[in-house]
């Protein structure tokens, strides 16, 4: 490649490495308790190295130490997956949420350390996984935007989903290109400026780690605070809300949005979002009308007399599609699968 395109890929790369460490930085100074935060400063790391492996002459600067910042690199994408579920979904670093970035991690060591012969194939397949990853990222984002409770999340969704889908667009584009064969000398110059692009709009939103989009300590409440600032007609909004989801019991309902409670409860949706988010606590509206659900499950699993109730039957009652979501929910709130809850007399909470 020309020096000259070469220097310009070096700064470019630079640029995305001192992004990414601000994004980081704001990330650490915020705080790293909440599962976002964390998942942050881990995608940081990954894309970090990833910026280092797929230059030669990064490569070459960093010999000694690129063993680990390889391995780091390989499943980059999985931990891209696990900042999205955690930011937009609320969802923790867990095995399960790790799982991505564990796939991911093993195919490359394959195609890393493995027969030379298959090496070449093992990478296509590496790359096309990575590729399935973002595309189910970018569908989170997606498919949770009308339920989202908070409002600067709300407002990030979009420029967010149309920066991520260029940046997937564009980097697995090359990677696929070049692992079939097809290679250009300014394949890497571009990808270098794209990552310096796509990082320093990601500093620019990162930067300053907002409480409110990452998360906050308090735990959700089903009535708002004494001291909550209120005026007659939000109390009034949320003492209907109350009564719907007490008395009404509207949580029962399967497939229940937060369109049809807004109308029931006779504001528009964007009234009654913040009302939730702020004075109730949730952040997004599976989590609200969920927390009724696995209340009255808790309260089924640990009566006698529902012993012979199926577990199936419970989620459906309470408004569950399928076992696997209510099973997932109840574990997530509880600690504990709803089988063991029920085995335990009630008790068997973390």
């Amino acid at each position: 490649m020309n020096p000259d395109l070469v220097a310009l890929e070096i700064l470019a790369r630079g640029i995305a490495i001192g992004a990414l460490v601000a994004i980081a930085s704001g990330l650490w100074s915020g705080g790293a308790r909440q599962p976002a935060r964390l998942a942050g400063l881990l995608f940081c790391a990954g894309v970090s190295a990833y910026v280092i492996n797929s230059s030669p002459q990064l490569t070459s600067a960093f010999e000694p130490a690129m063993a680990p910042i390889h391995f780091a690199a390989l499943g980059g994408a999985g931990l891209f997956w696990l900042f999205i579920v955690a930011l937009f979904e609320d969802r923790a670093v867990s095995p399960r949420t790790l799982a991505p970035w564990a796939l991911l991690t093993a195919i490359g060591l394959i195609g890393w350390l493995g027969p030379k012969p298959a090496r070449e194939a093992v990478w296509l397949v590496h790359n096309l996984v990575e590729a399935g990853f973002a595309a189910h990222a970018l569908y989170v984002i997606w498919r949770s935007w009308r339920d989202d409770l908070v409002e600067t999340r709300r407002r990030l969704r979009g420029p967010f989903l149309a920066v991520v889908t260029l940046y997937v667009m564009t980097l697995s584009g090359f990677e696929i290109a070049e692992g079939m064969g097809f290679f250009r000398p300014w394949f890497r110059l571009l990808g270098g400026v794209s990552l310096a692009l796509y990082c320093s709009a990601g500093a620019l939103v990162f930067l300053r780690a907002r409480g409110e989009l990452f998360g906050a300590a308090e735990p959700t409440r089903t009535a708002p605070e004494e001291n909550d600032t209120l005026d007659a007609g939000d109390r009034a909004t949320l003492a209907k809300l109350d009564a719907l989801m007490g008395q009404g019991e509207v949580w029962r309902r399967e497939g229940i949005t937060i369109g049809a409670l807004a109308e029931e409860v006779g504001v528009p949706e964007h009234r009654l979002r913040p009302l939730i988010n702020d004075h109730l606590g949730f952040r997004n509206f599976a989590a609200f009308v969920n927390a009724r659900r696995i209340e009255a499950a808790k309260r089924l699993l640990a009566d006698p007399g529902q012993s012979r109730t199926t577990i199936a039957a419970i989620a459906y009652d309470l408004g569950f599609g399928s076992l696997g979501p209510f099973n997932r929910a109840f574990k997530e709130a509880t600690g504990v699968t709803p089988t063991e809850y029920r085995r335990g007399g009630g008790g068997g909470e973390n």
